[in-house]
Parts: C-alpha cells; sequence; structure tokens
C-alpha cells in the first residue's frame, strides 16, 4: 500500500462500485488516481508498471462526507455536565461560553487533532469549523489547521467575530478571520465567521463588511438556533437577523447560515433568494431541546452541518432524514449530502466530491454488504436506514491514505486520545476557577 502519490505513480480502484449521490449513481468502474486528483475513471483500467493496485472484490467507493458547520473545539467538552438552564441565553452563558473562555492554544489544537480524527473515522473529510476562543484568538486558526493537518482532514475555517467581550476582542476576531483567510492554501481555506447576532452589533457588522471584500471569502454565521436570537437581535440592535444581514447586504451565495430552525416563512423566503447555503443540525437541535427545523423548507442549496457534535455525517444524515419523516415533511437525503460537496467544490474552487476525472481524489472505501439489491433507485434508502461510519474501512484525502484496513496512518489514536484527555482536564479546571 503507497501512503502517498506523487510524479506519475497512480493508485487504481479495481473491481469496485462507484457511488455518487446527485444524480444517484451506482456503477461498477474502475478509478486511478494520479497525485490529488482522480484522473481516470472507466469500466476496466489497466495498471501501469508502477501502480499501486488496490482489488476491491465489489466494495463501495463512496465521496468523501462534508460537514458544513462543526465545532472542533467542542471536542474537548464531551463528558461535561449539562449546564442548568431556564432558556437558550442562559445554556450560552452558563455551558458553551464558559468552555470557549477556558481553551488555550494547546487546548484549541489538541482538540482539532481528536476531534479531526474522530472525523476521518467516521469518513467525513471535509470540515467547515466555525470556532471560538475569546482568551486565545491570535493564532488560533492556525492551531486548528495544525490539528486538522495532523490527521489529513480538509478544513475551511472561521473564527466566530462578536462584540460580546467588547471593542478588542471584535477587533482581535476580525483580525484572526481574515488573516487566516488571506493565507489559507493547500487543504485549508478561510471564511469570514460571525457569532449568533444577538451578539454582534453595528461596528461588528460593518467590520464583517469589510472583511468579506477584503478576502473574497463567503460568511458563516450561526442563526435563528432558538427563538431567543431573533428576539434579543431586535431588543438589543432593532431588528431580526435575517433583515440585519440583509440590509448589510452579507447574504451572497458564498454566505452559509447555519441552524435556521426559528425563522418566519417571509424571512426564510428572502434568505433563500439570495442564494445563500442553508446548513441543517439536527442532532445540535436536539440537544439543545430547540425545536424542530422544517428542513423541506431549506430550498435547494441546504446541507449537512454535525455543530458540536461527533463529526459523523452518515448519523447527521439519518436523523435529519428521519426528523424530517416525523414531521411530516422527508427530506432529499441524498441532495443534503451532495450540497455539502457543492459547497467544498465552491470553496476550493475545484470539484470535490464527485468521483469523476479532475476531481479532488477524497473518497472511502466501505466494506458494506447490502441485504439487498443496491441501485441508483434506492440509494437514498441504504443511506438512510443502513450505512454508517462502522462501515468505514478506508479513506483517502487527496490522493493520500489516511486510513487504511480502520486504522489511522499518520497519527496513533492512543497517543492523540492521551493527550486529548489531559487537554480537556485542564481546560475544566480552569473552567471550574473561573
Amino acid at each position: 500500500m503507497r501512503l502517498h502519490g506523487g510524479g506519475t505513480l497512480g493508485t487504481v480502484l479495481k473491481g469496485g462500485h462507484v457511488v455518487e449521490l446527485e444524480p444517484a449513481l451506482v456503477e461498477r468502474v474502475d478509478l486511478r488516481i494520479e497525485g490529488e486528483r482522480i484522473v481516470e475513471r472507466a469500466p476496466d483500467i489497466a495498471p501501469r508498471p508502477d501502480d499501486e493496485v488496490v482489488a476491491l472484490s465489489g466494495k463501495l467507493i463512496f465521496p468523501g462526507l462534508v460537514s458544513a458547520h462543526h465545532r472542533l473545539h467542542a471536542s474537548l467538552a464531551r463528558g461535561l455536565a449539562e449546564p442548568r438552564a431556564g432558556n437558550y441565553q442562559e445554556a450560552l452563558e452558563n455551558g458553551r461560553w464558559r468552555y470557549e473562555a477556558a481553551l488555550d492554544g494547546d487546548a484549541v489544537q489538541v482538540a482539532a487533532c481528536v476531534g479531526g480524527l474522530e472525523a476521518l473515522q467516521c469518513g467525513t473529510t471535509t470540515l467547515f469549523d466555525f470556532h471560538s476562543s475569546p482568551k486565545a484568538i491570535a493564532g488560533s486558526l492556525v492551531r486548528v489547521a495544525r490539528g486538522l493537518h495532523e490527521v489529513g482532514v480538509r478544513g475551511v475555517l472561521s473564527y466566530a467575530v462578536t462584540d460580546r467581550k467588547g471593542a478588542l476582542g471584535r477587533e482581535e476576531g476580525l483580525e484572526e478571520t481574515v488573516g487566516f483567510a488571506r493565507k489559507a492554501k493547500g487543504r485549508f481555506r478561510g471564511q469570514v465567521g460571525a457569532a449568533s447576532l444577538f451578539t454582534v452589533g453595528p461596528e461588528a457588522l460593518a467590520g464583517i463588511q469589510e472583511a468579506l471584500a477584503a478576502t473574497g471569502a463567503g460568511l458563516h454565521v450561526p442563526v435563528a438556533e432558538d427563538p431567543l436570537d431573533e428576539k434579543l437581535s431586535v431588543e438589543r440592535h432593532g431588528a431580526p437577523p435575517v433583515t440585519r444581514l440583509l440590509e448589510a447586504g452579507l447574504l451572497s451565495p458564498k454566505s452559509q447560515l447555519a441552524h435556521v430552525g426559528h425563522l418566519a416563512w417571509a424571512e426564510l423566503a428572502q434568505l433563500l433568494a439570495t442564494g445563500t447555503w442553508v446548513v441543517h443540525t439536527p442532532r445540535s437541535n436536539q440537544q439543545l431541546e430547540v425545536g424542530y427545523a422544517p428542513a423541506l423548507k431549506f430550498g435547494a442549496r441546504a446541507t449537512l452541518g454535525t455543530d458540536g457534535m461527533a463529526a459523523d455525517v452518515f448519523a447527521e444524515a439519518q436523523a435529519a432524514y428521519l426528523r424530517s419523516r416525523e414531521a411530516g415533511q422527508p427530506i432529499d437525503v441524498l441532495r443534503y449530502l451532495a450540497n455539502g460537496h457543492r459547497l467544498a467544490s465552491q470553496s476550493f474552487d475545484f470539484p470535490v466530491g464527485p468521483l469523476r476525472e479532475g476531481a479532488a481524489a477524497d473518497l472511502l472505501l466501505l466494506d458494506y454488504l447490502p441485504p439487498t439489491p443496491l441501485n441508483a433507485g434506492n440509494l437514498a434508502w441504504h443511506v438512510a436506514y443502513g450505512l454508517g461510519s462502522r462501515h468505514v474501512e478506508a479513506v483517502m484525502v487527496e490522493g493520500t491514505w489516511r486510513i487504511w484496513a480502520r486504522r489511522p496512518l499518520s497519527v496513533s489514536p492512543s497517543v492523540v486520545a492521551d493527550q486529548a484527555r489531559e487537554a480537556a482536564t485542564a481546560v475544566w479546571a480552569r473552567m471550574s476557577q473561573g
């Protein structure tokens, strides 16, 4: 097994069934990979003398999955006692914000590494990370990128700009998100992040406008996760979140809004008309008890994010589909997954997801043995009811095997876990002191 692509040496995947999501396709076909890209797709590819040949015997070749809204820094919060809260604002103040204030640079990097490894093991190869560490802002996105680089995950990173810590915190957040967006390359890109809009005042919105113009990047912001988001935005800033974003000219096809669970139809219609991506986070919604997000109404540019949960997009897709059926509004789960690839392709400016010539070689080998026929017509049901992270046998990102035979190749899982436990213990101790 060759760990790294390069030069004219290639990897040929033979005898597998290639899966594509929209339009749905399950096809017995070979793939040839050179460097970071897929260079050939054909029914029977003849290997060259120095090629690595992987005989798949009918296994599935599945596109690497995308989480369009994730919080890697939350990786060290697992196991913390749930805070007592009377409402959403108290849950933030007593839980998420206290935890984020206890993060230092080392914890940020360790959290990214352990969270990225977990993502990889679940078949998630691209993360849109939404970061916040108000007492360790400078250089925090580079620390996130270093953690992800250790395990080989692709990342689009942003810092959550907010006025919650005053003008200095706001300006540091803007500098961090702009600085990273300008220098990100390779497996990394930057976005301009904004925290929940009730914590973002006019000065911060103006700074975000300037940041978007300066970088050409897209906006990443959570909106309407809870009804209090709109209520507090009106009380503090005179208008609901979507109205403020529209008036500031911040919504475009490069923007992505996460959660979007509590918008009136008129606001949602205005949002969708801008071409903004909408990121559905069903497991996080359930965990915070913020109610059901009407995912069927999220339009043609809706996708999935794992927020502070494990970055298991298979599990997120199944939760999204089952919750939508429970609500009587069943979604097209394959479109939701495929839109993650479209968003990633837009961010990296080359195809990420479609297993075709010229696309990034980001893919999974799944040892899924379907108990019933598997074809394009019923692929969605296999995704919704059968496929899962337990079937991930190997993962390739950018033409490099990152997991083989379920074993991570660039890091030791036990070492990463030890480092994470040590960092979590320190973060939790700082929380108890502050």
